[in-house]
């Protein structure tokens, strides 16, 4: 088992969330962006990477209940 930190950031792709995307990668953090802009997010997941740390980026919008849910 390991004790590996996993930091799941909404709204992720820019401003704030990225920042704090960023921010936790350079702490070793391992991160999951969701966001609605894909582009955005995508950028943010390479920043991660650069940072130093693992990254993944899921389209969600977490105002509509259907596309936040996993089937």
């Amino acid at each position: 088992m390991t004790n590996q930190k996993v930091a799941i950031i909404t709204g992720g792709s820019s401003g704030i969330g990225r920042a704090t995307a960023v921010a936790l990668a350079k702490e070793g953090v391992n991160i999951a962006i969701a966001a609605r802009r894909t582009k955005e997010g995508e950028e943010t997941v390479q920043l991660v990477k650069e940072a130093g740390s693992n990254g993944v980026f899921v389209k969600t919008d977490v105002q509509t209940k259907m596309t936040s849910e996993h089937s």
